[in-house]
């Protein structure tokens, strides 16, 4: 059983949004922990887009995607959020969900298996 499972991506025009959410599985608990959203671009390496600490008091961006992208998190729910708006071609990829921030930036113990996200012209 997946620990994350991340849904709403899809296809979108440039300039459209999308809204992405993870859901922590049952058995889980994740609100002691740091979480993030990453994506990896078709030929690329997984990178990390955005993140936010287990009181959400602090986030983060990657400059690409500051002041488009919204990451939130519903601790009540065991849910996490992105909300992606302005998209571009660019931000076409695999975008998965992290949990449990332990090292480095890129490091997290528990990954989703990813949710598509494709921005067309």
């Amino acid at each position: 059983q997946a620990q994350l499972v991340e849904s709403g991506g899809g296809s979108v025009q440039a300039g459209g949004s999308l809204k992405l959410s993870c859901e922590v599985a049952p058995g889980y608990l994740f609100s002691g922990c740091g979480m993030a959203w990453f994506r990896q671009a078709p030929g690329k390496e997984r990178d990390l887009v955005s993140s936010i600490s287990s009181d959400a008091i602090i986030t983060t961006y990657v400059d690409a995607v500051k002041g488009r992208f919204t990451i939130s998190r519903d601790n009540a729910k065991k849910s996490l959020f992105l909300q992606m708006n302005s998209l571009k071609l660019d931000d076409t990829g695999l975008y998965y969900c992290a949990a449990c921030k332990y090292g480095g930036p890129n490091d997290y113990h528990y990954f989703g298996q990813g949710t598509q996200v494709t921005v067309s012209s």
